[in-house]
């Protein structure tokens, strides 16, 4: 709409979105903000640059903060990619999402911010992998499919590392493994998938034999900067960017191999399974794939800057979920622990107090809230999410009282300085179908009760010194998730 002002085409289209939005009139804003949010897959909170615990460079985040506000008590909804999207999208909490495990699909009733804020006028655009129809090999090879249906505009959604592998080997099932099909590197690609399979997936730390732009992020991030350049001016946009990395398997180009080959990394948390050198090599490749995801963050960001939009684009960097990387001899997600539950969350742009540290306790949903405020547009009432716009300008310092997280038995709720997990029985990878929830699934389960402030890693569970407290959160956690 190259005749109209960014601010007239707002304010000519806001209103429809009030009407398909619910929850009282829009709150028009002179002139919305466009939103870069960049979602590292499996990236626990304590391992950035801006963590001065561990040798991690991540120089473009730490300027990101320095301009902008870091949450650091921040929790996904649900600690695995489909749910922990799926509640990204609805501005849901877990138990209300519709997506309980990886293998139901995102509900196609059910609102997204993503098809708010197109009603609201942006050009909605994603890349990488969504997750929304996790169950379903149904990318289609132009990465199209449902991608209306979400409320995108345009974008290329794609398999995530094991899915590629899983369905596009012998024929493309998705535009990445159609790139792998048309550059003759499918087959290398699964006979290095395969052999990390047989070895280990955290064990095998050699590097990809694919070259630079057919590794998985690089590749993501190229799609993701062409759909930013394509995007029209005189519009609001909205990218999100759904990075691969750094889940495992701990795959690193042969440039990233050499990032941290000399740089020592502290030990896991009470952690046997591996030697000492080898819990070093695992954490040095995850070290190398976020500084990769880091560096794609910059160049992002200078794009924008050369379309002259950055003074009035919201940048926004979190993760679906954590990773355990070893601590307490367990790995991955889908657990309670900090390092599952606990995810980044930095943002700055337009109307984010710079330099900030906030304590207040944030859930990753709160994003869609977020984006929809700052667009003008309405808040579904039926939403969980709440808009951290408060917080972000510094009319508020606080956010929620309480901060929730779930997935399969067990459910864990925090105050910010006490986290009561109700319903984990321990494990690797708890869960299951068919597996009763939390409270039905707790009886004789003993509630876990951690001082995440005194004790990051969870090392001592106080359930049995403090019963009062057990008692007081127990309470709060039913009462959020109406349980009489």
């Amino acid at each position: 709409m190259p005749n109209v002002s960014r601010r007239d085409f707002l304010a000519a289209t806001v209103a429809a979105a009030a009407a398909g939005c619910g929850g009282g009139e829009p709150r028009v804003a002179p002139d919305p903000p466009n939103i870069l949010l960049v979602v590292p897959d499996q990236l626990r909170y304590d391992w950035t640059g801006l963590n001065q615990a561990v040798p991690v460079r991540t120089p473009n985040l730490n300027a990101l903060a320095a301009r902008g506000t870091r949450f650091e008590n921040c929790y996904c909804p649900s600690p695995l990619c489909a749910p922990s999207r799926a509640c990204l999208a609805a501005g849901l909490e877990y138990d209300r999402c519709g997506v309980p495990d990886n293998s139901l699909n995102y509900p196609l009733d059910q609102v997204t911010y993503y098809s708010v804020l197109r009603k609201a006028g942006y050009r909605v655009m994603g890349c990488g992998k969504f997750d929304l129809h996790k169950p379903e090999p149904s990318w289609g090879v132009e990465g199209q499919h449902l991608l209306p249906e979400w409320g995108f505009s345009a974008g290329v959604d794609s398999a995530g590392k094991w899915d590629a592998i899983r369905w596009g080997m012998e024929e493309p099932c998705d535009p990445y493994t159609a790139h792998l099909h048309a550059t003759g590197r499918v087959e290398t690609h699964h006979e290095d998938f395969s052999r990390r399979r047989e070895i280990g997936t955290f064990a095998a730390t050699f590097p990809t034999p694919l070259p630079e732009e057919s590794y998985c992020d690089n590749w993501i991030a190229a799609q993701g900067l062409h759909l930013l350049r394509e995007a029209p001016r005189g519009q609001p946009w909205h990218l999100a960017v759904n990075f691969a990395g750094p889940h495992e398997p701990v795959d690193v180009t042969q440039r990233m191999d050499g990032l941290y080959r000399d740089v020592e990394f502290p030990q896991p948390n009470r952690s046997t399974e591996f030697t000492p050198e080898k819990h070093v090599q695992i954490r040095r490749n995850y070290a190398a794939m976020i500084e990769n995801i880091d560096a794609w963050l910059g160049r992002f960001l200078e794009a924008v800057g050369e379309r002259g939009e950055l003074d009035n684009t919201l940048v926004v960097f979190t993760s679906d979920h954590g990773e355990m990387l070893g601590d307490h001899d367990l790995w991955m997600k889908r657990l309670p622990q900090q390092a599952s539950v606990g995810i980044p969350l930095v943002l700055a742009g337009p109307g984010v107090r710079e330099g900030v540290t906030s304590s207040a306790l944030v859930s990753l949903m709160d994003l869609a809230a977020t984006f929809i405020d700052l667009a003008g547009a309405a808040i579904p009432a039926a939403m969980d999410s709440r808009s951290l716009r408060p917080v972000l300008d510094g009319s508020s310092g606080t956010h929620r009282e309480f901060l929730l997280s779930g997935m399969d038995p067990w459910r864990c709720i925090t105050d910010g300085r006490l986290k009561l997990v109700r319903g984990y029985a321990g494990g690797r990878f708890p869960g299951g179908s068919g597996l009763p929830v939390y409270p039905e699934g707790d009886a004789g389960v003993e509630p876990l009760l951690y001082d995440i402030q005194e004790d990051p890693f969870e090392n001592t569970n106080l359930a049995g010194r403090a019963p009062s407290d057990v008692a007081r959160l127990t309470a709060a956690l039913h009462g959020l998730l109406g349980v009489a």
